[in-house]
């Protein structure tokens, strides 16, 4: 294996929305290589304007970038004009660098992982604190949600978003087709294992996610959203050392904006797993917040139009309406023995297309819920 192609394929572990892997790569020498980025815009309600997908790609191209130190080597990022954002592409390039020193993250890129599970409640260190601060400086800032009472209302927004995204048919096929049951590890989707829900609600999730209908009558009569939001949003949510936004130094507004987001995400998570942390994304409430101020129709549900609004008051509250509109991630972290359930990654040759694969490069799609 060529040393290009050795940093791709440590690259491929950045992180994507449901493991949806919105990247394709075409070596054009031994020293350059083009990544085909995509969104899911077309099938994905969590991804209509294609900004998850874009914090996803700018992860993997910081990630080539941590990973090219390790072969010796640098890399250069430079996104190729006159493409559209929905097929945003970029060329880097690699060029050797004896004696460089390893940037430290790339030791943990293969082992950063999300953790769905209850964390320690411990209160992170200000060594800590202050190590997850300087990974995203400049550019970027950090506000924490650290005491219980904070925690309490970012797992209460939580629990409320949840509810949101369990009750709207434009995501039941993003829930349906992201899970690999019977599975602690895959490739392409989040695996069952790595759910973080006990066998009780993972059979109720099943058997709900064969059909709509199914899905429909049991959150209208047996409250069966209840119990996956307990399980999964607000007993997390409350159990974990803190609960942390990363913030823009400006409101992001275009795909450069959230690419940069991206790459600084990376670099935070890679850090936080450095520091024996563990990490969960808590993107959905941000993004129904942005549709409700920027008044996207994500639904035919008046109903769950409403929501959105009051969850984009929420954070508002939360973050302040100032900070809400710079925010541009939010997650919570903690200790916990890491899970051995994961979202794997697609092999580096099913990532390969042909030089000039442009839209091509995206390969059949499923839905996604276009969290980072």
């Amino acid at each position: 294996m060529t040393s290009l192609a050795e940093v791709l394929d440590l690259a491929r572990w950045a992180p994507s929305g449901d493991n949806t892997q919105p990247w394709r790569f075409a070596i054009e020498g031994a020293d350059r290589v083009v990544v085909y980025g995509h969104d899911t815009r077309a099938h994905c309600v969590y991804d209509l304007d294609g900004h998850p997908s874009q914090i996803s790609i700018g992860a993997l191209l910081e990630t080539i970038v941590i990973a090219a130190t390790h072969f010796g080597l640098s890399a250069r990022v430079t996104r190729r004009g006159g493409t559209p954002d929905e097929h945003p592409v970029f060329d880097v390039s690699l060029t050797a660098r004896p004696g460089r020193t390893e940037d430290p993250l790339a030791a943990h890129i293969r082992a950063r992982t999300t953790q769905r599970r209850p964390l320690s409640r411990r209160r992170l260190t200000p060594l800590q604190k202050g190590a997850l601060a300087q990974a995203v400086v400049p550019e970027y800032s950090l506000q924490w949600f650290e005491r219980t009472g904070a925690r309490a209302k970012v797992a209460w927004l939580d629990f409320k978003s949840a509810h949101l995204r369990l009750t709207i048919p434009e995501a039941y096929e993003v829930h349906r087709n992201v899970i690999e049951w019977d599975a602690d590890v895959s490739e392409d989707r989040v695996p069952a294992g790595a759910l973080g829900a006990g066998r009780a609600s993972l059979r109720m999730m099943r058997w709900a996610l064969a059909s709509w209908q199914r899905v429909d009558r049991l959150n209208r009569f047996a409250a069966g959203t209840l119990m996956p939001r307990l399980e999964l949003d607000l007993v997390p949510g409350l159990a974990c050392g803190a609960h942390v936004v990363l913030v823009a130094a400006r409101p992001p507004r275009t795909l450069d904006d959230y690419v940069a987001a991206g790459r600084a995400l990376q670099r935070f998570w890679l850090t936080a797993t450095s520091l024996g942390l563990q990490f969960q994304p808590e993107y959905t409430p941000l993004i129904f917040a942005r549709y409700a101020r920027e008044r996207v129709r994500f639904t035919a549900r008046e109903r769950a139009l409403r929501e959105a609004a009051v969850i984009r008051a929420r954070v508002e509250r939360l973050l302040g309406a100032e900070v809400a509109e710079r925010a541009v991630f939010m997650g919570r972290l903690g200790i916990a023995t890491p899970v051995a359930a994961r979202s794997a990654r697609l092999p580096l040759d099913r990532l390969m297309v042909e030089r000039n694969g442009g839209d091509d490069a995206e390969p059949a799609a499923h839905a996604s819920a276009g969290r980072a």
